[in-house]
């Protein structure tokens, strides 16, 4: 009878945690994000992970590479380009306002002619 119980229990346990990953798509997505240096990769990462549904980011300063990883079911590719070029970073999708950009600490800013 306890067994019966337990399995139950467990049946019931397993079921209640697939229901609530089970809409959970979690995608991975490379881009290059225009920067320099620590400011920019601290300011970058900063605004990528803000994005609702972002759970981890990486830019990498040498190769311009910006690792995401997100719930594809919460957010977009697309807004996330879109928060980093808010912060003031051009990605190889999105544009950053030239005011923005300006106001960039001067060892932030990049050329702006490698933007395509």
């Amino acid at each position: 009878m306890k067994t019966k119980f337990v399995l139950i229990v467990i049946s019931v346990m397993l079921s209640v945690v697939g229901s609530i990953s089970a809409g959970k798509v979690v995608k991975t997505n490379n881009f290059k994000v225009y920067g320099n240096c620590g400011m920019c990769e601290n300011r970058i990462e900063k605004a990528a992970n803000a994005v609702k549904g972002v759970s981890s980011s990486d830019w990498d300063r040498k190769s311009k590479i910006m690792t995401v990883k997100y719930d594809a079911s919460k957010t977009t590719v697309t807004k996330i380009h879109e928060a980093i070029a808010i912060a003031g970073h051009d990605t190889d999708k999105q544009k950053a306002e030239d005011k923005v950009y300006e106001k960039l600490h001067t060892c932030c800013k990049y050329t702006r002619a490698e933007f395509k």
